[in-house]
C-alpha cells in the first residue's frame, strides 16, 4: 500500500469543507474508519475508490442522508451537525445522484422549484416561476427551455435540470456521483464546460468517478478511499494514473488494458449490407477468430441496434449474416444461440440477470443442457458446473446461493459472462461490458475478455470509453448516424481519430 500523506501548508481559510475522523459502523462491518476529508474552495475535488470503499457512505453523511457514529463536519470553518438532508441543503450542499429525481410530467421550471420553501407563491404563479427559472438557467449557461416537459428531454438535459435544481437552492458545494455514466461523449464535454463555468463563479465540486481520463481532465485534487479507510490526498499534478489506480485497489496494476496482439485466424462472423430503415444502413464488416473487434460511436449512432439485429433481438430489413462461411438467419435470440452467438447486454440488471435470484440460478438458466438429463436438473452436475464457473471467473461471493443483487457490479458482470461462455459459442458480443464497475473490476474483466479472445472466440466490443475501445481492440468500426464511418486499426489510431469519425468528419 502506498505511504499515507496529506497536502501540507494549506491555509484554513482556503477550506470550504472539512470532515474530521468520520466513522460509520453497520452490523458486522465498519463502512468508514476514522476518515478525514477536506476540500478547497472553488476547486473540483475527485473522490475515488472501488465499489464498497466508502465513497457513497461519506457523501451520504455530508448530504445529511446518513448519520455518523463519530467525527466532525466543518463548513467554512464552523462546526455543523446534519440530522437531515434539509440541514445539509441549508448549508449550501447539494448532491446529484446517478438516479435522477425528477417528475416526468412536470416542466423544467416546476421541477426546479418543487419543494422550495420560499416558493408557495411561485408555484401558484406559473409565469413568474418560468421567468425565474429562465434567469437561473441563463446565469449558469444551461441551454434548456424552462417550460419544456421533463419527459421530452434527453438524459443529459434531465441531468442539467437536476443541477439547476441544486443551484436554485444556492448550493456552494455540489456533489456529483458518476455524472457521465449515461452521457455521450459530446454531452460529457458539455458537462465539463458547465463545471468549469461553475468553478469560475466560485462553486466547489466533489466529483465521484471511476473514469481516470475524466478525473485528470476536470479535477484539481483527489482523495482515495479503500475498504473504508483514507489512503491518500493528492494534488493531481503530483500523481499519475498508475499511482492513483494502485492506491484505489490496494495493489499494483501494471496494465489496465492487457491486450495481446497475435496472428488472427480466419473470419468467423461476416455481416453484409445490413440495413434497418431509419436505424442503420449498409453495414458490412467481418470479425476474425481471436479478434476483439471494437465498435465505437456516439450514443444513438446505432451500434447497439446493429448488434441486437445480429443476435435476433431486433428485426432488420435486409442484409446477410455468415458464420464460418454458412449463411444464417436469426429471427430470435434462440436462433442466434443455436448458431453459436452470445450477447451480453448493456443493462445487466434489466436484461442480463434475474436480480431476485441466486448466482446459481442465473448461471444455470442458459446452460440447462449441460446440467440436465431427460428434462431434470442433476443437482451434482449443477453444483460442479456453478462452482467451476465461480472459480474460473473469480466471482467474489459468500456462496453460490447468494442473491445476485448482493454482488458488486463487477461480480454481477462476471455472472452474466459465465452464463454465455460456458456454452459452445463462436461469437461473443459485449455491449458496454465495464460500464458502472470500479477500476479493479474493470482490469479483471479486461483480462477475462483477452483470455476469451486467445481461446479463439470472435468478440465484438461496444464501448463509449475511448481508452477502452482503443486499448482492447484489434480493429475498430466507427458508426456515425447508422452508417459505417470507417474501420481502423486500433494500434494506429488515437482518440481524436475515433471522435472525428464518430462526429461525421472524414479528414483523418
Amino acid at each position: 500500500m502506498l505511504p499515507f500523506h496529506t497536502r501540507s501548508n494549506r491555509l484554513e481559510k482556503d477550506l470550504i469543507l472539512k470532515m474530521n475522523s468520520v466513522t460509520k459502523r453497520y452490523p458486522g462491518v465498519t463502512a468508514l474508519d476514522n476518515v478525514s476529508f477536506e476540500v478547497e474552495r472553488g476547486k473540483v475535488h475527485a473522490l475515488v475508490g472501488e465499489n464498497g470503499a466508502g465513497k457513497s457512505t461519506l457523501m451520504n453523511i455530508l448530504s445529511g442522508a446518513t448519520s455518523m457514529d463519530d467525527g466532525e463536519i466543518f463548513i467554512n470553518g464552523k462546526k455543523e451537525i446534519f440530522t437531515s438532508p434539509e440541514d445539509s441543503i441549508k448549508h449550501g450542499i447539494a448532491m446529484i445522484y446517478q438516479e435522477l429525481n425528477l417528475v416526468d410530467e412536470l416542466t423544467v421550471a416546476e421541477n426546479i422549484f418543487l419543494g422550495v420553501g420560499q416558493g408557495r407563491s411561485i408555484l401558484f404563479h406559473k409565469k413568474q416561476m418560468i421567468e425565474k427559472a429562465e434567469v437561473l438557467l441563463k446565469k449558469y449557461g444551461i441551454d434548456i427551455k424552462a417550460d419544456a416537459l421533463i419527459k421530452d428531454l434527453s438524459i443529459a438535459k434531465q441531468q442539467m435540470v437536476e443541477i439547476a435544481k441544486a443551484l436554485s437552492r444556492k448550493a456552494t458545494i455540489l456533489i456529483m456521483d458518476e455524472p457521465t455514466s449515461s452521457l455521450s461523449l459530446s454531452d460529457t464535454e458539455h458537462l465539463f464546460s458547465l463545471i468549469k463555468n461553475f468553478q469560475k463563479q466560485g462553486m466547489t465540486i466533489v466529483y465521484i468517478s471511476h473514469r481516470m481520463e475524466e478525473i485528470f481532465s476536470i479535477c484539481n485534487s483527489v482523495t482515495v478511499l479503500c475498504d473504508g479507510k483514507l489512503i491518500n490526498n493528492w494534488n493531481l499534478k503530483d500523481v499519475d494514473e498508475n499511482m492513483l489506480i494502485s492506491a484505489m485497489v490496494g495493489r499494483e496494476i501494471t496494465q489496465l488494458f492487457p491486450k495481446e496482439h497475435f496472428a488472427l485466424g480466419e473470419p468467423v462472423l461476416q455481416v453484409e449490407s445490413f440495413t434497418k430503415d431509419k436505424v442503420f444502413k449498409d453495414i458490412s464488416f467481418d470479425v476474425r477468430k481471436g479478434e476483439i473487434f471494437g465498435m465505437a460511436g456516439l450514443i444513438g449512432s446505432g451500434r447497439t441496434e446493429i448488434c441486437l439485429s445480429i443476435f435476433g433481438a431486433m428485426k432488420h430489413d435486409s442484409g446477410t449474416i455468415t458464420v464460418h462461411g454458412n449463411k444464417i438467419i436469426n429471427k430470435h435470440p434462440s436462433d442466434a444461440m443455436k448458431n453459436r452467438i452470445a450477447y451480453v447486454p448493456e443493462d445487466r440488471k434489466l436484461l442480463g440477470l434475474n436480480m431476485k435470484s441466486s448466482i446459481k440460478n442465473n448461471m444455470s438458466i442458459t446452460n440447462e443442457d449441460k446440467i440436465s438429463k431427460y428434462g431434470y436438473v442433476l443437482k451434482d452436475k449443477e453444483r460442479t458446473f456453478v462452482d467451476s464457473m465461480i472459480e474460473q471467473l473469480k466471482v467474489k461471493c459468500f456462496s453460490k446461493m447468494q442473491n445476485i443483487g448482493g454482488l458488486s457490479g463487477g461480480n454481477q458482470q462476471k455472472v452474466v459472462l459465465a452464463k454465455w461462455i460456458a456454452r459452445d459459442i463462436d461469437v461473443l458480443i459485449l455491449d458496454e461490458p465495464t460500464r458502472g464497475v470500479d477500476v479493479g473490476a474493470k482490469e479483471e474483466l479486461h483480462r477475462i475478455i483477452v483470455e476469451l479472445a486467445k481461446s479463439g472466440l470472435a468478440i465484438i466490443l461496444i464501448s463509449s470509453e475511448l481508452p477502452e475501445v482503443l486499448g482492447m481492440s484489434d480493429r475498430i468500426l466507427v458508426v456515425y448516424e447508422g452508417t459505417v464511418a470507417g474501420i481502423v486499426d486500433a494500434s494506429n489510431s488515437t482518440q481524436e481519430t475515433i471522435m472525428k469519425l464518430a462526429s461525421g468528419r472524414h479528414d483523418v
